[in-house]
């Protein structure tokens, strides 16, 4: 095989991955465990869980690829997708998403704990079955359910460090639960011609802009609370309660103009806010527990 062609094989198959949403996955994971050791974790212990979390998340993107390959192929944003243009067969992607599953689970339970590994896969089962096969093509409220296998990682995260659950990390998974349907309906709005082509019934799909809205203010505002009632809980300082604050009032100012404005702008802009959020917000948390 050519050097350029094992390239492109390669980057397909990490395409399949979503590389970009395991960054973002990966962001929440490491300052939950800063704040669960209550200082810095080992480095080793870092990367084993970022190592089988990447591998955990990038196995149910390739799977979630697999199903949705009719949908990708009639929506603008995802015609380029490997199983679209046909770079990688549909059973050679399910044959790899398993694979990294399996790996997955075997990684974090052999070097990790058992609690940790079984959090990973059965986010992956939950975000392939509840939500890609069974929500998504039949209600609009598919992402407030289906995005809870988004949240998980933190559970991971926690239970790695700790070995078990608690109040903490329940209101921290509570905090990616709640911002993931404002953050997934922002984008949506500018897609929303593209899903409803696709009969795709994501909210902004089956309901005005203004409705959407109105929905994203209700979840950015228990977000909000919730966020500060975890800083309260994990014990964190001012550093991170000011944040949370601060960075909540953006996201409810920038949620209420898109109900004034109805805009596939003021939508983006308030998606691009919402990743700045969980930035910021997580490395205040990581940032208060380390100073």
């Amino acid at each position: 095989m050519p050097v350029t062609t094992a390239r492109a094989t390669v980057a397909s198959y990490v395409a399949l991955t979503k590389p970009r949403i395991i960054e973002l996955l990966l962001v929440t994971t490491v300052p939950t465990m800063i704040v669960a050791q209550r200082g810095m974790p080992p480095v080793w212990l870092m990367a084993a869980v970022i190592f089988g979390g990447a591998l955990a998340a990038g196995g149910a993107n390739a799977l979630n690829m697999v199903i949705d390959r009719d949908i990708d192929s009639v929506m603008q944003r995802t015609k380029g997708r490997p199983l679209v243009t046909g770079e990688i067969s549909p059973r050679k992607a399910l044959v790899f998403a398993v694979a990294l599953e399996v790996a997955a689970f075997v990684w974090l339970w052999l070097i990790v704990n058992l609690l940790s590994a079984t959090l990973a896969v059965s986010a992956t089962l939950f975000y392939v079955f509840v939500y890609s096969l069974w929500l998504k093509r039949r209600s609009e409220r598919n992402i407030v359910i289906g995005g809870a296998a988004g949240a998980v990682p933190v559970l991971v995260g926690w239970a790695a460090v700790t070995g078990r659950l608690d109040w903490a990390p329940l209101l921290l998974f509570a905090v990616i639960f709640y911002w993931t349907p404002p953050h997934f309906w922002a984008l949506a709005v500018r897609y929303r011609d593209d899903y409803a082509q696709a009969g795709v019934p994501m909210l902004p799909a089956v309901r005005s802009i203004r409705t959407t809205a109105l929905r994203i203010i209700a979840y950015t505002a228990v977000l909000w609370a919730t966020s500060i009632g975890f800083g309260f809980v994990a014990e964190l300082g001012v550093l991170y309660l000011v944040t949370a604050l601060v960075t909540g009032v953006i996201f409810v100012v920038l949620a209420v103009r898109l109900l004034r404005q109805e805009t596939p702008q003021a939508a983006m802009g308030l998606f691009n806010w919402s990743i700045s959020y969980v930035v910021l917000l997580f490395g205040a948390m990581a940032l208060d527990r380390l100073v």
